[in-house]
């Protein structure tokens, strides 16, 4: 019986010290070394003070901001302990009155704009923290962000432009833009990872 129990017990507290403290502790190692601003959370700063992170979502609501993504989590949006999505499907009656009222307070914010709304203003992405929006969703806002901030459509578009990420390689992804970036720039603060 000690014949198989010492190799087994050696085995398992090789594997343990590789897997459980070796292989981690040198995937964080190579994380911190090269790319330190992702494996910290890619926090924004302004002023050497974090603002939030370009990866999760944050809730603007005022008609000077830009407006992200509709969030799903709960107890309250962009909670990043609790992501996920609706899972609500396209003929839920809930997701109707959901994207209804989110048309609603889109038009009631800028009656003015009788453009088509972007889908991605009224549905929530899969895991409900989504930073970004496409371009289509931005340039919907402008004249309402423009008309708050007493500033020229043309302006608030260079921004948009200037924070616009394009597809990586001209073909993986979709053109979007980052709403807290955006909505930093606009507040003319510079912003800086943190370190």
């Amino acid at each position: 019986m000690t014949s198989l129990l010492r190799p087994a017990l050696s085995l398992f507290v090789l594997l343990g010290v590789l897997t459980g403290l070796a292989y981690p502790l040198a995937v964080t190692g190579v994380g911190q070394l090269l790319f330190a601003h992702a494996a910290n959370g890619s926090i924004l700063a302004v002023d050497g003070k974090p603002v939030g992170s370009a990866l999760i979502g944050q809730s603007f609501t005022g008609v000077r901001y830009f407006w992200g993504r509709p969030s799903a989590t709960g107890p309250f949006p962009y909670n990043a302990a609790i992501s996920s999505g609706s899972n609500l499907g396209p003929l839920n009656p809930a997701l109707r009155d959901a994207v209804k009222a989110r048309m609603a307070a889109l038009r009631a914010a800028d009656p003015a704009n009788d453009q088509p709304v972007p889908i991605d203003l009224v549905t929530a992405s899969g895991s409900g923290l989504d930073p970004d929006i496409s371009l289509a969703a931005a340039r919907y806002q402008v004249a309402r962000v423009a008309k708050a901030r007493g500033l020229a459509v043309q302006q608030v578009s260079a921004l948009i432009e200037q924070h616009a990420a394009r597809p990586w390689l001209g073909i993986l992804g979709e053109p979007r833009v980052n709403v807290l970036r955006l909505n930093l720039a606009l507040d003319g603060h510079p912003v800086q990872p943190l370190d």
